[in-house]
C-alpha cells in the first residue's frame, strides 16, 4: 500500500519512503543527473497506511467478482505460470494510478461525495457506494453493481437494472423491463431477460448494535456457502478484513495490513502480480469477535445465477424468525421510485470527471446503513 501517490507518480520513483524527511518546497531536486519534484499533488497522503484497508478490501471483493466474470469461479492463480490477457487486464484495473477505474486514488475521491474525506477511514457501506458509482465509468467489465437498502434485496429492482435492452428494441426508448413484466401479468410466468448484464451485489448489514448477535451466526455462514458468495467486508472498528469463508465458529479472512511498494505496468505491458496475492497464509478470528458492520458481496453472471441465489435465500435465510435482510419481490410502495444508476454525461474520462469533487453531487448520495422512515 506504499507509494501511493495522489499526483505526479512517475516523478519521483525511489525516494517516496522519504518524502516527510524534505521540506515543502516548489524546487525541483536533483540527484545524480537526474530532476525530481519533490511536491506530490499539495496536501495529499503519499500512502495509504492507516486508512486504506477497507479501500483494500473492497478491492479484493471486486478483483474475485472479475475475476468470476473473465475467468470463471474456477480459475486459479499459479505462480511463475503465463496468465491469460484478461487477467493482466483485471491486474490493471486495480494499479495505484489515478487513471485506473477501481485504484486507491479513484475510490478515495469517489468518498468525498460520501462525505469521507481523503485519509479518512471508509465503513463497508461507504465502500460499497464508491464501487456502485465507480462502475457507472468502467465499459470494459461492464458490471450492474446493486447495493442493498434498508436491510432489503429488491428482486424487481435488480432485473430492471440487469437486463439489458435490444438493439431491436421496436420502440426507441422502450425498458425491457416493462416489457417482461407485460409478459409475465399477460403469461401468469416469469420471463427472462435476452440478455443479462453481469451483477455485482451487495448488501450492507448491521447485524447488532457494539457486536454481533448470535442469532445471525448461522444465517451469515450460510451465505459463504452459496455459489455465488464474494465473502464480505467487516472486521474490527479501524481494522478492515476481507472475510472469504468459515470453519466452524472461526471466519477466514484476508488481512490488507501489509504494506507493499508500488506497481506499475512493465515495459511488455504485463504487471508483476508477486504482491497482488497473499504472502501469507489465510487468518482466523472467532464469528462473534466480528464488527456488527459487515457487508455481504454476491456474484451473479447470468439471470439463471441470480435467480438461484433468490431461491437459496429464501430457502436458508428467511427461514430464521430474526431475518439478516429481507428478499422482496416488488418496489416497496413507500420508497422513492427506482431508477436504475446511469453514468453522468459527462464528456471526459472516470478519472478526469471525479478529479472535481464538486461534480460528484450529481450522483446520489447514501449514508451508512440509511433507513427510510416509513
Amino acid at each position: 500500500m506504499e507509494s501511493v501517490l495522489s499526483k505526479y507518480e512517475n516523478q519521483i520513483t525511489i525516494f517516496t519512503d522519504y518524502l516527510e524527511e524534505f521540506p515543502d518546497t516548489d524546487e525541483l531536486v536533483w540527484i545524480l543527473g537526474k530532476q525530481h519534484l519533490l511536491k506530490t499533488g499539495g496536501t495529499g497522503p503519499s500512502s495509504d497506511a492507516g486508512w486504506g484497508c477497507m479501500l483494500r478490501c473492497g478491492q479484493m471483493m471486486l478483483a474475485q467478482a472479475l475475476i468470476c466474470r473473465h475467468l470463471g469461479r474456477d480459475w486459479n492463480w499459479e505462480k511463475q505460470k503465463e496468465q491469460p490477457k484478461e487477467y493482466q487486464r483485471i491486474l490493471q484495473c486495480f494499479l495505484d494510478r489515478k487513471d485506473c477505474c477501481y485504484s486507491i486514488h479513484q475510490m478515495a475521491q469517489m468518498g468525498v461525495g460520501e462525505g469521507k474525506s481523503i485519509g479518512e477511514w471508509f465503513g463497508p457501506n461507504t465502500v460499497a457506494q464508491v464501487l456502485k458509482k465507480l462502475a457507472l465509468f468502467d465499459e470494459w467489465n461492464s458490471l450492474a453493481v446493486y447495493v442493498s437498502m434498508d436491510n432489503t434485496v429488491v428482486i424487481e429492482d435488480i432485473k430492471k437494472m440487469c437486463c439489458v435492452l435490444p438493439l431491436s428494441a421496436n420502440t426507441p426508448g422502450e425498458r425491457l423491463h416493462d416489457s417482461l413484466t407485460a409478459s409475465n401479468q399477460s403469461k401468469g410466468t416469469s420471463a427472462c431477460c435476452p440478455a443479462w448484464k453481469p451483477l455485482l451485489l451487495i448488501v450492507p448489514l448491521r447485524l447488532g448494535i457494539n457486536q454481533i448477535n448470535p442469532v445471525y451466526v448461522d444465517a451469515f455462514k450460510e451465505c459463504f456457502k452459496m455459489p455465488q458468495s464474494l465473502g464480505a467486508l467487516g472486521g474490527k472498528p479501524n481494522n478492515a478484513y476481507y472475510f472469504i469463508g468459515f470453519l466452524g465458529n472461526e471466519l477466514i479472512f484476508l488481512d490488507p495490513h501489509t504494506t507493499q511498494t508500488f506497481v506499475d505496468t512493465e515495459e511488455n505491458g504485463t504487471v508483476d502480480d508477486q504482491t497482488f496475492h497473499c504472502l501469507q497464509s489465510p487468518q482466523r478470528m472467532n464469528i462473534l469477535n466480528l464488527d456488527p458492520s459487515v457487508a455481504l458481496g454476491f456474484f451473479c453472471k447470468e439471470e439463471k445465477d441470480f435467480d438461484n441465489w433468490c431461491s437459496l435465500v429464501q430457502k436458508e435465510i428467511l427461514k430464521e424468525n430474526l431475518r439478516m435482510f429481507e428478499l422482496v419481490q416488488k418496489h416497496p410502495s413507500h420508497w422513492p421510485p427506482f431508477v436504475p444508476p446511469a453514468k453522468p454525461e459527462v464528456t471526459t474520462t472516470g478519472a478526469e470527471f471525479i478529479d472535481s469533487t464538486e461534480q460528484l453531487e450529481e450522483l446520489d448520495l447514501e449514508e451508512d446503513f440509511e433507513i427510510l422512515s416509513v
